[in-house]
């Protein structure tokens, strides 16, 4: 009875201890931790190109640098017209995309101004993190502002693409619990040291079961250095087969153009946006819009082509003339903008 009762003892001591653990940890890490609200227009998707709705969009992310450079997920500000950062100690300062790797779902943003007193979170090296090591996780999951949860990396997925310069993506798996609003926020190692930031979930009833994703901050830091793009505001969705023929895009293949950003660089170059939702082979896509067929000499034939197009334009400087060409109802147009 006496080694049953130390048992239990013991074990309420062990989660005492682990409790106060995170509870300096969070102290220690939540100052670096925002709240990013994103302003975003879009179609309707009932035929009619100038009917759209404006709304507002939460997510979250870590500051990185005293400049007010800021990771967060790609997703949580590709649409965005109008950019807000909010610091736990109450400061909100506008921001602009520096950089974007949608295939990563990894942004860096920036704030126009940098914030006082900034707390900076350090990227840890994720190569090092294991399967079963205990994380955790703060963000504002439906809108409840820094919120902390705990779990485990329950996996490690790891794809390899032939169209990006990392060669791969790589996420961790974790059965912390994420939502709507954690987005772009940091996964941190019992160091307080990032390893992730949130991407999405994996769910049949909409919440969630358990099954969580993370890219990783390896590849966060190879986006950031090399990897990523220049934000365009725009998304489109590469299109051929059977459906490139409905819309006759004679050269078998293009970028169909879903969705601008407001004031973005391709709304201001000119490119139209999808305005009728039609369900093509059970997916949902935004017809109507522009169809990109090439850029500066640049063929979209194959997806490819998008990445080898990127990188050129990379290399691109202020006073060179970017030239579209596009599939517009039916007719070839061609754009041009002056960087």
């Amino acid at each position: 009875m006496k080694s049953i009762i130390l048992l239990f003892a013991t074990l309420i001591t062990i989660a005492q201890l682990s409790a106060q653990d995170f509870s300096e940890l969070f102290k220690k890490t939540n100052p670096s931790v925002v709240v990013i609200k994103v302003i975003e227009a879009e179609s309707t998707g009932t035929g009619d190109p100038y009917e759209k709705v404006t709304f507002g969009s939460l997510g979250s992310g870590v500051l990185i640098n005293a400049d007010g450079s800021i990771l967060t997920a790609a997703h949580v500000i590709q649409l965005a017209s109008a950019i807000l950062v909010e610091f736990p100690d109450g400061q909100s300062i506008e921001a602009d995309v520096v950089k974007i790797s949608n295939e990563s779902d990894i942004a860096l943003i920036k704030t126009r101004k940098a914030p006082k007193n900034p707390v900076v979170a350090k990227l840890a090296d994720s190569d090092k993190a294991n399967i079963g090591d205990k994380i955790y996780i703060i963000g504002s999951p439906m809108g409840l502002y820094h919120s902390l949860s705990v779990g485990y990396i329950s996996g490690r997925h790891i794809e390899q693409l032939d169209f990006s310069r990392a060669g791969k993506i790589e996420f961790f798996q974790t059965d912390a619990a994420i939502n709507t609003g954690n987005s772009g926020g940091p996964m941190f190692n019992l160091d307080g040291d990032v390893i992730g930031v949130v991407s999405s979930i994996l769910t049949r009833s909409g919440g969630f079961e358990g099954l969580g994703f993370v890219a990783t901050s390896n590849i966060a830091k190879f986006i950031m250095e090399t990897e990523g793009y220049d934000w365009m505001g725009i998304d489109a969705s590469y299109i051929d087969g059977k459906l490139a023929k409905i819309l006759n895009v004679k050269q078998g293949g293009g970028f169909l153009i879903q969705s601008v950003a407001d004031k973005s660089p391709s709304y201001f170059m000119g490119l139209k946006a999808g305005f009728q939702k039609i369900i093509m082979d059970e997916k949902e896509i935004m017809v109507g819009g522009d169809i990109m067929l090439s850029a500066n000499g640049y063929r979209f034939n194959n997806k490819k082509s998008l990445t080898d197009f990127l990188t050129y334009f990379q290399g691109m400087k202020k006073g060179d003339i970017l030239k579209l060409e596009v599939l517009r109802s039916g007719e070839i147009l061609f754009l041009e903008w002056k960087l």
